[in-house]
């Protein structure tokens, strides 16, 4: 029966690998030993029992035997089971952590602290997070925090399929660059040359132009989820008043302790109005659609005739519906589906695990969705269709897929600052590309920093250092998003000097950080760009 055992094992856990052969054996010599001198008693016993006609006996004994073995091999496969699941080669596997350099462990320490922050009840009470992060090129940290599921307390990891909201913004931008650098779009032709779809405007009784550049920085004029005019440009005055300083009501109290608790004061009403604003904006019903749209040009009709917001070129009025009439835009330059025009994107990327939020398919690891209801607890979120929105907020990925993307625009941008290129493959967008979708243009903002502007699909921090051992502002570029269940965020923090002295320091360099979590309402971006900090830090030491 030893043997038995022992051949059970194995052939359960056919990896000898250094943790079976270590941890397994204080476990596994107490009960051979016993099995042994087990297996001698019974073959002394047997020796020593004269000979019997009695069937029956024999037949009792062999019956006895039968349940001994049965047991042992039980034991055995069950323990083997148990190896398995903790051997050193299936923990490559399985793990929520990729394995890091010992010099990111302080990093990865810090970081889960400002994980645990969002994940924890008294703060946010996001049900599940996934962080991944990515330092030049190579990815250095993925893990799960809390469950997908929470009623079936299937915990999150790696793999774990998300929401990503608004950061399909930023993939459907580089869609749309990459038709540029072909000369299928010209980003400057009014949006009516693709699709005509959309009726021509006018606003204020002047016949306008909305072109595709104009939709990629949110400064179409079209509207967000929210239909009426005068009240968003009524909430946009607010929000403009709340960034404003206060003004000094007496001229006469102009010391510093006076001050400082006036601007103190107006961060934290402007913080209050985000969140505030946040929480409001998904009390619109067009965030709850339940319909399905057969395609994009049937998605148009959810605001193609209302009125324009703003006069386009004029002003920023962040809009989903704008990116929207841009993956119309190119299925007219393509000539073939949106979506399957964007997932030829992703295979070429490698993003293998990204695809459209569809209710229909099985799609394995894809998380359940959950928010906070009156009371502040958590519950599901109710059913949705996304696909009146696909470029702009409907695609699920993962943390990994999204360094991939990351990392392929920062490996294009990178590339034109190499005096030697040799050997180096060209990036998925020509630098050029790149450089001018991370652009900051003029007339944009962007809510979730206010140091930051909007380019074309994403917003862009520029480096800047007013005086001499103060506050070194750093170059990056984000997205974040928010849907129904989900909240996200991409960063991207390139490398101050990229290029080493010896001319050879290859791309990308820089540090890419992501999160998703189940839960909407959840600010990620400032997180992110500590995360960010603490491993270009570490890379260094």
């Amino acid at each position: 029966m030893y043997r038995l055992l022992c051949s059970s094992r194995g052939f359960k856990c056919t990896h000898r690998c250094k943790y079976n052969a270590e941890k397994s054996e204080r476990f596994v010599s107490l009960l051979t030993s016993r099995l042994k001198y087990r297996d001698q008693l019974m073959m002394r016993r047997f020796m020593s029992t004269p000979r019997r006609s009695d069937f029956s006996n024999n037949r009792q004994s062999l019956w006895l035997l039968g349940i001994g073995t049965g047991f042992v091999l039980a034991l055995g496969l069950k323990y083997g089971d148990f190896v398995s699941e903790r051997c050193e080669c299936d923990v490559q596997k399985k793990t929520n952590r990729t394995q890091t350099d010992t010099k990111y462990t302080a990093a990865i320490q810090t970081s889960r602290d400002l994980i645990q922050r969002i994940k924890v009840q008294d703060e946010v009470g996001a049900p599940g997070i996934v962080v991944g992060v990515s330092v030049d090129g190579s990815p250095v940290w993925c893990e799960g925090v809390g469950y997908a599921d929470l009623e079936n307390r299937v915990p999150c990891s790696p793999e774990t399929v998300m929401r990503i909201a608004s950061i399909s913004k930023p993939l459907t931008a580089a869609a749309i660059a990459r038709l540029w650098e072909e000369g299928k779009i010209n980003l400057d032709a009014p949006v009516q040359k693709y699709v005509p779809e959309f009726p021509e405007k006018i606003f204020e009784g002047e016949k306008v132009t909305i072109t595709s550049r104009m939709l990629l920085s949110h400064l179409s004029g079209i509207r967000h989820y929210e239909k009426d005019a005068k009240k968003v440009r009524e909430d946009k005055e607010k929000a403009k008043r709340l960034l404003k300083p206060s003004e000094k009501k007496d001229e006469k109290d102009t010391g510093e302790n006076k001050e400082k608790p006036q601007t103190e004061d107006s961060s934290a009403k402007s913080k209050e109005a985000k969140g505030r604003q946040r929480k409001k904006e998904f009390e619109q019903k067009e965030y709850y659609l339940k319909d399905t749209f057969e395609n994009v040009i049937q998605a148009l009709d959810l605001f193609k005739d209302d009125p324009l917001i703003f006069k386009p070129g004029t002003t920023f009025l962040y809009s989903t519906h704008a990116f929207t009439l841009l993956s119309a835009v190119v299925e007219s330059a393509t000539g073939r589906r949106f979506l399957d025009h964007m997932m030829m994107m992703f295979r070429e990327l490698g993003m293998l695990n990204t695809v459209p939020d569809e209710n229909d398919p099985i799609i394995y690891n894809r998380s359940r969705f959950y928010h906070l209801n009156k009371k502040g607890r958590i519950v599901n979120c109710p059913y949705v269709d996304n696909s009146y929105k696909w470029a702009g907020g409907g695609f699920l990925s993962t943390v990994g897929d999204l360094l991939v993307f990351g990392n392929a625009l920062l490996y294009s941008y990178q590339i034109a600052e190499l005096k030697n290129t040799d050997g180096l493959l060209p990036g998925f967008l020509k630098p050029r590309t790149v450089k001018a979708m991370w652009a900051p243009v003029d007339k944009t903002e962007a809510s979730w920093d206010k140091d930051g502007m909007y380019a074309q699909g994403w917003l862009v921090v520029e480096k800047l250092q007013k005086y001499g051992q103060c506050r070194n502002r750093r170059h990056y570029v984000s997205h974040t998003g928010g849907a129904v269940g989900a909240s996200s965020v991409l960063l991207v923090l390139p490398r101050e000097c990229s290029q080493g002295a010896d001319g050879k320091r290859d791309p990308p360099q820089g540090v890419v950080v992501t999160i998703i979590t189940n839960m909407q309402s959840v600010g990620l971006n400032t997180t992110a760009l500590k995360i960010a900090q603490e491993f270009d830090s570490a890379r260094d030491i």
